[in-house]
């Protein structure tokens, strides 16, 4: 495992996110509720990011079909989506995020 600087602290505005490619793999870090959160930033019932998608609640509604999706586990809590997209820690450190991938 290893620490990827995303952003400092405040960059990413409440309910937004940022996606970001670690080693050909899109994630999507969220700012909510007063948290960071880290997913595969890819939808796991079609290719789309969930970067553009809606934030409210700790969930991300995917912005193609509406699948949602739990920014804590990464679990697929609607349809059409059935399989968890999966989650990365977030660290902080100072002013500086990161995410463990």
């Amino acid at each position: 495992m290893a620490l990827v600087e995303v952003c400092k602290v405040g960059e990413i505005p409440d309910g937004k996110s940022k996606r970001i490619v670690v080693k050909r793999n899109p994630i999507a870090i969220f700012f909510t509720a007063g948290h960071y959160y880290a997913i595969d930033d890819t939808c796991t019932h079609a290719e789309v990011s969930l970067a553009e998608g809606d934030v409210h609640d700790c969930k991300v509604t995917c912005p193609l079909h509406g699948a949602i999706f739990c920014l804590k586990t990464g679990e697929a809590l609607k349809l059409p989506a059935v399989t968890a997209v999966e989650t990365y820690p977030v660290k902080i450190d100072g002013e500086t995020i990161y995410v463990e991938v």
